[in-house]
């Protein structure tokens, strides 16, 4: 089920059928929309569970049908590992949400492996909680409405049949009705309407009337919770407009190709070329759904592979699959492998070293396994995005280098997986021309010495609006200004921007935590709770260690693991370490066990004289607090360097006498008579270690050189030169008690 994605709807899904999930019996299916998934004459398309023996769907795409198990054993879902369901239906999704833990993680599992989505069916009675949320999901109901003026949510990419530009005006059947609310940005309200009464819905407060006049009935769930897309329907296909989206939720003809438009994709690409030289489509596939649909789309399918090498090309990832669902490398290698095999067997080029991942999933926020992956599988050097450091305000997006691959900033060019239609343009098709000729599109070309661009399937299909955006973009590029439009291949491209922008190399990570599309595309497995909410940043030798200890022995505080290199500091923010990533950072604290009392906080006193560390650790812990310790600052150089300052001259010409003034400053216990230890050698001009029997050890021929007088005029320049140096000098170390070597106070003596 790829409500939301590039390339796929809910159908059938590869060489494995994908499974969907649920409805109720009646609906009307126009045989044109239900196309049978492929898969030999045994494959079933869809799983139908029914909470009785009635139940079915009248419509021309196999199916089966089962009694939903509240426990005990669900169907077979795979044979010889083959998928055996494109497509998995809950009569009530009340039975797939209430499955015991074993049949649930079976099924969700399924449902992640093979691509699969869910449509499931909420239909309240007299029993259903006027308000309640959908256990395990951040989705609340609320039942038993009357609702009235149905409208379509222009917005939603789930809409293929289904045209948004009416309002079903008057009373909708039945006082049962369920509606859907939430603020996770995974859940895209399809259908929506208004109760019947003014009074509010209970669970959204007292102004739930004025300010959520329009509630959803029906809800895609885009996949961004856990992998698992769905549709919901609040209640059953009695009403004609459920019956509609129930058809776009299972027809697949929307996501491919046919024969005519990839013929018209090579032959936008030769006019293109009249204006950029060799400019050249990067097409992305996802293997598993390579002749899944009806013959046209097959040929269009194999059309396409006939021009493989006009065109060139970069791996999805094999079933659509986000990366950041999963914490294992080694499943993502093996979804990775699988489609490197079918590039292989049909001669697509595997080595461009580019590659782009579902909803930019895992490339930021950072997935490590994600980037380990890539490097194993593909050799990739380069990948793209539209979120980092944000989404939005689009003019900020920047690139980055991290794990030896160049990110780079992608942008928007007001195409999406709805937006397929020229005359149903949200805003009207004005509002496209607007776009590219003067508009967004355009300033953000003129603006950007490098553009990356990423258009969906859909936009190559219907009206072909990625083709028509950017041929007219061009078009108004060269009409209007003298910009030469130039195309490279995505590694020199990357080698290119970041020769321009060199200042971007070096990532700042950031809270995922802060920006809700980076939570929803961030591991569960991860929490900011891992974070310290504490830095203490020094500076060194102002008793950091001692206050370190000390926090340590409180209940509720607990200091970071300890380092094999730097011991109880971490030294994250201001040095190498910060390259590994926020992952590497995490390793170094527990995982939370209470988030409302743990509290984590490290020592590196290094960080305070860092000039790079303050910014890097606000963006990353905004809400940190920090900890320094300021003491007198003669103190603690005293205390930190214990400086004693020698003489040079006096150590050339009386080394013992030196050597006793070094013993003292060291506090050594053992002290020696340097008197009896060194010996004046003249032949070699200086002192030297005396040895038995009156011999000398003496440094080698490299050290203790005799040069020739200085002329004075030499003499004069260099003291003149090094004047005000030494007057500097000669007040550090009044200020700091020192006694001045006699060389400096005769040169200074000598320049009063």
């Amino acid at each position: 089920l790829w409500l939301s994605s590039s390339l796929h709807s809910l159908g059938p899904g590869g060489p494995t059928e994908r499974a969907a999930c649920g409805t109720p019996g009646p609906a009307q299916c126009p045989s044109a929309h239900c196309p049978a998934p492929p898969g030999g004459p045994d494959a079933l398309g869809a799983l139908l569970l029914c909470t009785g023996p009635r139940g079915g769907l009248p419509c021309r795409f196999k199916y089966r049908t089962e009694i939903a198990p509240g426990k005990g054993d669900m169907p077979t879902l795979t044979d010889k590992g083959r998928g055996r369901f494109a497509l998995i239906i809950y009569e009530n999704i009340l039975k797939y949400v209430n499955l015991d833990a074993w049949n649930r993680e079976l099924l969700d599992k399924y449902c992640v492996a093979y691509g699969v989505g869910i449509i499931g069916f909420f239909k309240a009675n007299e029993n259903s909680l006027l308000s309640a949320q959908l256990k395990g999901f951040p989705l609340f109901l609320h039942s038993n409405l009357g609702l009235k003026d149905c409208s379509i949510n222009p917005k939603s990419p789930l809409l293929y049949v289904t045209r948004p530009s009416e309002v079903e005006k008057g009373v909708l059947p039945g006082e049962d009705w369920t509606v859907f609310q939430s603020n996770h940005s995974t859940y895209e309200p399809v259908l929506l309407a208004k109760t019947r009464s003014s009074e509010s819905i209970p669970h959204l407060g007292a102004d739930a009337g004025l300010h959520a006049a329009l509630h959803a009935t029906v809800v895609q769930d885009l996949g961004l919770h856990d992998g698992i897309q769905r549709v919901l329907f609040g209640n059953n296909l009695n009403f004609w407009l459920h019956k509609l989206v129930f058809v776009d939720a299972v027809i697949e003809e929307f996501w491919s190709v046919e024969f005519r438009n990839v013929s018209a994709l090579f032959d936008t690409q030769n006019e293109l070329r009249t204006h950029i030289p060799n400019f050249t489509f990067n097409l992305g596939y996802s293997g598993k759904f390579f002749h899944t649909g009806t013959d046209a789309e097959d040929a269009g399918d194999d059309l396409l592979l006939s021009y493989v090498k006009e065109f060139w090309w970069f791996p999805h990832m094999w079933s659509h699959m986000q990366p950041h669902l999963f914490h294992n490398q080694s499943v993502l290698a093996e979804q990775m492998a699988l489609n490197k095999k079918f590039a292989v067997e049909h001669g697509i080029p595997t080595d461009m070293g580019y590659a782009v991942a579902p909803h930019h999933s895992g490339v930021y926020p950072v997935h490590v396994q994600l980037y380990e992956a890539w490097k194993q599988v593909w050799s990739i050097r380069v990948t793209s995005t539209e979120e980092y450091p944000h989404l939005k305000p689009a003019r900020y997006r920047r690139g980055f280098i991290h794990n030896g691959i160049m990110v780079l900033p992608r942008q928007t060019c007001g195409l999406f997986t709805h937006t397929i239609f020229y005359n149903e343009y949200p805003g009207g098709s004005s509002e496209l021309d607007k776009i590219i000729n003067g508009g967004e599109l355009f300033l953000t070309v003129l603006l950007n010495p490098i553009s990356i661009f990423m258009t969906h399937l859909s936009n190559y299909g219907n009206d072909r609006l990625g083709l028509y955006t950017f041929k007219h973009l061009v078009r108004f590029l060269h009409s209007w200004t003298s910009l030469r439009l130039q195309t490279l291949p995505p590694v020199q491209l990357a080698q290119k921007y970041f020769q321009i922008f060199s200042d971007e190399k070096d990532p700042l990570w950031q809270d995922p935590c802060e920006d809700k599309r980076h939570k929803d595309i961030w591991s569960k497995e991860k929490t900011c709770d891992r974070f310290p909410k504490l830095l203490i940043i020094g500076p060194q030798k102002t008793g950091t260690t001692a206050l370190y200890l000390f926090l340590g022995m409180h209940p509720d505080l607990s200091s970071n693991y300890p380092s094999s290199e730097t011991f109880e500091e971490i030294q994250f923010f201001n040095g190498h370490n910060y390259h590994k990533g926020i992952d590497w950072y995490m390793e170094f604290f527990p995982i939370p066990s209470n988030t409302t009392s743990d509290f984590y906080f490290e020592k590196s006193a290094n960080y305070f004289d860092s000039e790079v560390a303050p910014r890097r650790a606000a963006a990353l812990l905004p809400k940190a607090k920090v900890l320094t310790i300021l003491i007198n600052p003669a103190d603690r150089a005293y205390s930190w360097y214990q400086i004693l300052v020698l003489d040079g001259k006096l150590l050339r010409t009386e080394p013992a006498k030196v050597m006793d003034t070094v013993q003292k400053f060291l506090g050594v216990t053992n002290t020696i008579d340097y008197h009896k230890t060194l010996a004046f050698d003249p032949k070699k001009g200086f002192w030297c270690q005396l040895l038995e029997g009156g011999k000398t050890k003496c440094l080698g021929k490299s050290k203790g050189r005799k040069y020739p007088e200085m002329d004075l005029d030499s003499r004069a320049f260099l003291k003149d030169y090094y004047r005000d140096h030494n007057i500097e000098l000669s007040k550090l170390l009044y200020k700091m008690g020192q006694t001045l070597p006699t060389w400096l106070r005769e040169d200074l003596q000598n320049t009063r």
